[in-house]
C-alpha cells in the first residue's frame, strides 16, 4: 500500500518484527518522519495501526521507492534474518547511495567490516545490547540502558527520591563530582529546571524526583581460599567416579576373564605355572599373544574352554578401549572437565547458550565473576568460545532440577534463563525456584507485555525483553549520530554521543554550562589535546575547536547538534 507525502520520510524502518514495531513507536513518540516496510500485516499486536507501514517485499526496488528510498535520509534494518538485511542493503544504497543505514547484525567481525567499507553504516547487534543489562541485573543493578565510556560498558539505571532514599534532601552538586558516578539526566517533580542548573544551584533532591545515574563497572579480582580449592579437588574426584562407573564395570569383566582363564589353566594342567598361565591368558584376551604351548597339548576341553576366552576376551577389550577412547578422545572426557570446574559458590549460571547468552557468561567472565553455562545442544556453536573463555558448559537439560544442582544453584548468586524459547525459559526458572527458592532468577521474555506480567504471576526477581532494551538504541541511532548509550526516563527518550566540535559548531567559545542550558544538554565529560576535563572544571570549560565534547540530551533536541557533521566514536578514548 502506497501513502500520501511518504516521499517526506527521513528515516525508514525496515522489518517489523517486535523490535522493528517498537522502534517505529519510538521515532513517532518522538516526532520523526518515520515510516515502516514489513513484508506482511504486523500480528505482534492486536489491531496494529497500519497507517504509516508499507506492505509488500522487504528486498524489492517497488516496495523501497514506494517507502520513499530515494529522499530518506536514514534506514533501519531490524530484521532478525542477516542475509535478508544484507540484500535490502545492497537494493537500498543502489537507489540512494548517500542513504545512512542502522543495520542489525549478530556477526561482529562482518560488521566492523562493513562499517569500515561503506560509508555512513552503523552495526548494532540486539545480542550486545541486552546483554550488558541481563548482566546487571544479575549482579544487583537494576538497570535500565547502558552507556559507553572509557573502553566499558556502564549500567544506566533511575534512582526515584522516596522518603526513605538516602540522597533525599542532599544537593546534586554533591554527586556531580563523584568520578565513578555520572548524572545521565534528571526529571524534577516540578519539570522546570535542567540538571546543569540544578547543579550549579545547589538544587536539593526533593521527594517524587526521578534520576537518571550511569555507574562505572568494577572489575573483581577472584581469590579463591584454600577450603574452595580443596572443594574444588573433591567435587573433580566425584564427578570422575561418576564417570567412571562404566569404565569401572568393564575393568572388573577383564580382570575377572584373565583371572579365570588363568585358574582353570593352572588347576587342570599341572605342567603350567602360574606366571606361564597368567601370561598366556592376557596375550590371548588382549589379542598380542604369547606361550601358546600352554594350549597346544591340552586336552580338547582346554582348546574349546580357549576358543570362548578369546572370543570374551575380544568383545570385553573391544569395550574397553572404546569407553577408553570416548572418555579420552571424545566428549565423555570434555564433559567430565568441564563438571569438574563448576564452581562451588558465589557463582553465575546461564542457562541457554544463544546470541543472548554466550555474550551474558562473557560480559560476566569480563568483570571476574565465576559462570557456569548449561546448553542441552551438544552442536551448539558458541560452546568452544564459552570454553576457551574458561567456563565450565553442562551439555544438560536446564529445566531437569538434577542438571541444576548439577551446577550448585543453591549456592550461586543468580541464574539467567536466556534460552530462545520463551516457555523453556519459564519452565526453567520455576525450576530453579523449586530447586532454590533464595537464588534470584532473571528470565528473558521476547514479549514485554507478558514479560511484565510474568514477573508479577510468578514473583521472579526480573523478566526482561531484548525488544524493549534495544528498541531505544536504534531509535537513538535512527536520529543520528555514533551512540555511546541510550534510555527513556518517563516518555523522554535520550541518548548519549560525542560531538567534536568545529569552528563553526554552535557551542564553539561558550562555556559549557551556558551550552548545556540553552540546548538542555547533560555534560559528561571533554576530551581535549591535553587530557579529560570533568567535574567542576568542566562546567566551567570553554569549547574550542577540536574539543569531543560527551554529553546526554532528549532525541528530540538531537537537531541542534547536528548542523555539523557529528562525530563518530574516537577510536582511543582516555582512561579514568
Amino acid at each position: 500500500m502506497a501513502l500520501d507525502g511518504v516521499a517526506k520520510a527521513r528515516i525508514i524502518v525496515c522489518g517489523l518484527n517486535r523490535t522493528g514495531y517498537k522502534i517505529l513507536c519510538l521515532l513517532k513518540q518522538q516526532g520523526a518522519s518515520v515510516i515502516g516496510v514489513h513484508d506482511r500485516r504486523p500480528t505482534d499486536a492486536q489491531d496494529r495501526d497500519l497507517d504509516g507501514i508499507i506492505i509488500g517485499d522487504l528486498q524489492a526496488a517497488a516496495t523501497l521507492l514506494a517507502a520513499g528510498i530515494s529522499e530518506a535520509h536514514t534506514l533501519v534494518l531490524s530484521g532478525a534474518d542477516e542475509a535478508l538485511n544484507l540484500a535490502i542493503l545492497m537494493q537500498a544504497r543502489a537507489l540512494n547511495p548517500r542513504i545512512r543505514i542502522v543495520n542489525r547484525l549478530f556477526n561482529a567481525s562482518l560488521g566492523e567490516r562493513l562499517d569500515r567499507t561503506l560509508p555512513e553504516h552503523f552495526t548494532m547487534s540486539v545480542a550486545a545490547l541486552a546483554a550488558p543489562v541481563f548482566a546487571f541485573t544479575a549482579l544487583g543493578n537494576k538497570a535500565i540502558g547502558q552507556l559507553r565510556l572509557f573502553h566499558q560498558t556502564w549500567p544506566i539505571y533511575e534512582e526515584y527520591i522516596d522518603e526513605r532514599h538516602p540522597w533525599r534532601g542532599h544537593t546534586l552538586a554533591e554527586l556531580w563530582v563523584d568520578r565513578s558516578r555520572m548524572l545521565i539526566y534528571y526529571l524534577p517533580i516540578d519539570g522546570n529546571i535542567d540538571l546543569v542548573s540544578a547543579v550549579t544551584g545547589e538544587q536539593k533532591l526533593r521527594l517524587g524526583d526521578r534520576l537518571l545515574i550511569g555507574t562505572q563497572p568494577k572489575v573483581r579480582t577472584v581469590q579463591r581460599k584454600l577450603n574452595q580449592k580443596l572443594g574444588k579437588v573433591v567435587s573433580s574426584l566425584r564427578q570422575l567416579k561418576e564417570y567412571s562407573n562404566s569404565m569401572l564395570v568393564v575393568a572388573l569383566a577383564l580382570i575377572s576373564t584373565i583371572f579365570v582363564a588363568t585358574l582353570v589353566y593352572t588347576s587342570l594342567q599341572l605342567h603350567v605355572s602360574l606366571v606361564d598361565a597368567l601370561y598366556f591368558s592376557v596375550g590371548m584376551i588382549t589379542g598380542a599373544g604369547g606361550n601358546e604351548q600352554v594350549v597346544e597339548k591340552s586336552s580338547d576341553g582346554i582348546k574349546i574352554f580357549t576358543v570362548v576366552m578369546m572370543l570374551t576376551g575380544a568383545a570385553v577389550i573391544g569395550i574397553w578401549y572404546a569407553l577408553l577412547n570416548d572418555f579420552v578422545l571424545g566428549t565423555r572426557f570434555r564433559q567430565f572437565w568441564d563438571a569438574a570446574r563448576v564452581p562451588q559458590r558465589n557463582h553465575y549460571v546461564v542457562c541457554g547458550l544463544g546470541n543472548v547468552g554466550v555474550q551474558i557468561a562473557s560480559q560476566l567472565h569480563k568483570y571476574g565473576h565465576e559462570v557456569v553455562a548449561i546448553e542441552r545442544d551438544p552442536n551448539n556453536r558458541f560452546l568452544e568460545t564459552v570454553r576457551s573463555l574458561g567456563i565450565p558448559v553442562i551439555q544438560s537439560d536446564a529445566s531437569l532440577p538434577a542438571t541444576l544442582k548439577l551446577a550448585n544453584l543453591a549456592q550461586a548468586e543468580a541464574l539467567m534463563s536466556v534460552t530462545r524459547s520463551d516457555t523453556a525459559n519459564l519452565e526453567i526458572a520455576l525450576n530453579a525456584k523449586g530447586v532454590a527458592p533464595k537464588v534470584p532468577v532473571i528470565v528473558r521474555y521476547e514479549d514485554p507485555h507478558f514479560a511484565h506480567m510474568a514477573q508479577q504471576l510468578f514473583e521472579f526477581e526480573s523478566v526482561l525483553s531484548p525488544t524493549e532494551i534495544v528498541a531505544p538504541a536504534f531509535a537513538a541511532a535512527a536520529l543520528g549520530g555514533r551512540i555511546l548509550g541510550n534510555g527513556i526516563l518517563g516518555d523522554k527518550l535520550w541518548v548519549s554521543l560525542a560531538t567534536i566540535i568545529t569552528v563553526n559548531h554552535p557551542f564553539c567559545g561558550k562555556q559549557v554550562k551556558d551550552a548545556a542550558r540553552m540546548s538542555d544538554f547533560v555534560p559528561l565529560y571533554i576530551e581535549t589535546e591535553s587530557g579529560t576535563i570533568h567535574g567542576w572544571d568542566l562546567l566551567a570549560a570553554h569549547l574550542s575547536a577540536g574539543d569531543v565534547l560527551y554529553l546526554t540530551i532528549p532525541a528530540t533536541k538531537l537537531d541542534q547538534l547536528w548542523r555539523v557533521t557529528p562525530l563518530q566514536v574516537p577510536s582511543s578514548q582516555n582512561t579514568i
